[in-house]
């Protein structure tokens, strides 16, 4: 299997700073690749909630997701601090393609990237909707142009 060229830091107009904890490392030494996955939900809803696109408890759209895929080049191990770089590829009528690197603290590259793609549906429902406004305009700035998998 060939993996996907490597996104260096440059390419993620944005970055959240994530501790990681001791329950993350597994017996083999190593943080647990379940808990990437935690970190891509984490940077993603962050900023999704920060910038005011997003309210978990009243939204009435939310997205759920459909696609996932992560990619390991370098372990990561507790004590690390780690910055999960975000960038959107892929802004549709109602889905959105986000892209995570996650990079040891000071590296260039990262130490693992994926992606995963949200659809967003009504509340109730789970129909598909168009993206609202506010969350249209919060992931505009996040949209670059890159090579899918």
């Amino acid at each position: 299997m060939n993996k996907p060229a490597l996104a260096p830091r440059m390419a993620y107009p944005h970055f959240l700073a994530i501790g990681t904890r001791w329950m993350d490392n597994d017996i083999y030494g190593h943080v647990n690749n379940v808990v990437y996955y935690s970190y891509f939900d984490t940077v993603v809803n962050e900023y999704l909630i920060r910038t005011g696109a997003l309210d978990i408890e009243h939204s009435t759209t939310i997205g759920l997701v459909v696609e996932t895929q992560c990619n390991y080049f370098a372990p990561i191990v507790f004590p690390d601090r780690i910055d999960a770089g975000l960038r959107v590829v892929r802004l549709g009528t109602s889905s959105v393609r986000y892209e995570v690197g996650l990079f040891r603290e000071g590296d260039d590259q990262p130490a693992a990237q994926g992606h995963f793609v949200h659809v967003y549906v009504d509340r109730e429902t789970r129909r598909p909707v168009a993206l609202p406004d506010a969350l249209r305009a919060a992931l505009v700035p996040l949209v670059v142009h890159a090579a899918q998998d």
